[in-house]
């Protein structure tokens, strides 16, 4: 069983996938602050100098705080600026993954696409072709 286990563990596609899980994670990380550093502060000085982090609606009445995380100790809120964020962060990164995708089948549709060499001529015809050859120098 330990066998068929490391034998499982150690294939390409399991290996594949766990460097593919880390990259992700990384890319992940990255995406987040293009978008919470960079994007978002754009277009909210594009708007008028607006803030999504703190954009929110409160759904209790004991809620007063103006900023976000102070009212979110106060009671029940609706965090759409936040939701904006990651609705753009899911953007990015699915725009980035459709271009990655759409290059690796615009490779394989390539190599599909080249045809094969062709092959090397049966033992007989190369024989045959030999034998062709020395019966025309041949004096008759």
């Amino acid at each position: 069983m330990l066998k068929e286990f490391k034998e499982f563990a150690l294939k390409g596609n399991v290996v594949d996938l766990a460097i593919g899980v880390v990259i992700g994670a990384a890319f992940g990380k990255i995406v987040d602050s293009l978008v919470g550093d960079i994007i978002m502060p754009i277009i909210g000085a594009i708007l008028g100098g607006l803030d999504f982090s703190n954009f929110f609606i409160r759904l209790s009445s004991a809620v007063t705080a103006p900023a976000l995380v102070d009212a979110k100790k106060q009671g029940a809120v609706l965090a759409y600026g936040s939701f904006l964020t990651v609705a753009v962060n899911f953007i990015i990164i699915a725009a980035v993954l459709f271009m990655v995708v759409k290059a690796i089948n615009t490779l394989k549709r390539k190599e599909a696409a080249a045809p094969p060499p062709p092959a090397a001529p049966a033992e007989d015809v190369v024989l045959l072709g030999e034998i062709r050859d020395l019966l025309k120098h041949k004096p008759v």
